[in-house]
């Protein structure tokens, strides 16, 4: 299927209204995978589009997969434990690609070859730095480097991180749920790892689902879901979902 999914074709059927709280104005941003570039730069968009509304509670949830493939996992992660001071609540999920760096961290060799193969090499680069010397190393030497080279701050943010977050008609998650299955009652290996069980489905979630994890070229809105990964570490261009009372709008690194 190359870089986009085959879900990316938008189907907007939203017949009823759906809102968050008065007097808050959340931003939803999707998989950063290591692009720290497009992360400051659409902070910079979220900063002057809060500018409009200064009496706003604002939120900001970081979707997941800030790490890998992209080549500066180590400063996206460092930007986002420095945002709390920036807004009135910063919440931050646990990506299939954070859960696998964790695993990663623990020095099991197995889970180390792993994380390699779905683009944790480039989070490994980030934070040892020397490719020269990173090309020397078996995985069995590398799985003591890498959690000696990972400070500490990080791994402790990332273990914090959530599965899920509710505000108002919007349900936050990484990948997706589990449909027919009530959203108290999930398992975190769905919210982390769905795709075509949850992408495929149009029953009704309760609340709209906003999710990353699926790449699309553009936002991927259905009547159950809004999908925001448009592939930034490959394509330049990550979005936010910024959202309002009833208001939905998007910012993103690139026009178009």
């Amino acid at each position: 299927m190359g870089l986009f999914s085959r879900f990316r074709k938008s189907e907007v059927a939203l017949n009823v209204a759906r809102s968050v709280p008065d007097g808050m104005l959340i931003y939803a941003i999707g998989d950063i995978h290591g692009r720290d570039d497009l992360f400051a730069q659409l902070l910079d968009q979220i900063d002057a589009d809060r500018r409009a509304r200064p009496s706003a509670r604002c939120v900001l949830i970081l979707l997941g997969d800030l790490v890998d493939r992209g080549p500066d996992s180590d400063k996206v992660v460092e930007r986002a434990l420095g945002l709390a001071g920036r807004f009135d609540r910063v919440h931050h999920l646990i990506g299939n690609h954070e859960e696998c760096m964790l695993a990663a961290l623990t020095g099991d060799v197995r889970a180390l070859r792993y994380f390699y193969r779905i683009g944790g090499d480039a989070t490994v680069r980030s934070y040892i730095g020397d490719d020269e010397a990173l090309a020397q190393h078996t995985f069995e030497e590398l799985a003591e480097i890498f959690p000696r080279s990972v400070p500490q701050a990080h791994v402790d943010f990332l273990g914090r991180g959530e599965d899920m977050v509710l505000y108002g008609d919007y349900a936050f998650v990484h990948a997706g749920v589990r449909p027919g299955v009530s959203l108290d009652r999930q398992k975190t290996s769905d919210l982390r790892w769905i795709r075509d069980d949850f992408l495929c489905d149009s029953s009704d979630h309760g609340p709209l689902v906003v999710h990353g994890h699926t790449i699309s070229e553009t936002v991927d809105l259905t009547s159950n879901r809004i999908g925001i990964d448009t592939g930034a570490y490959a394509s330049g261009c990550l979005t936010a979902l910024v959202l309002n009372g009833r208001e939905q709008r998007f910012l993103s690194t690139k026009a178009g």
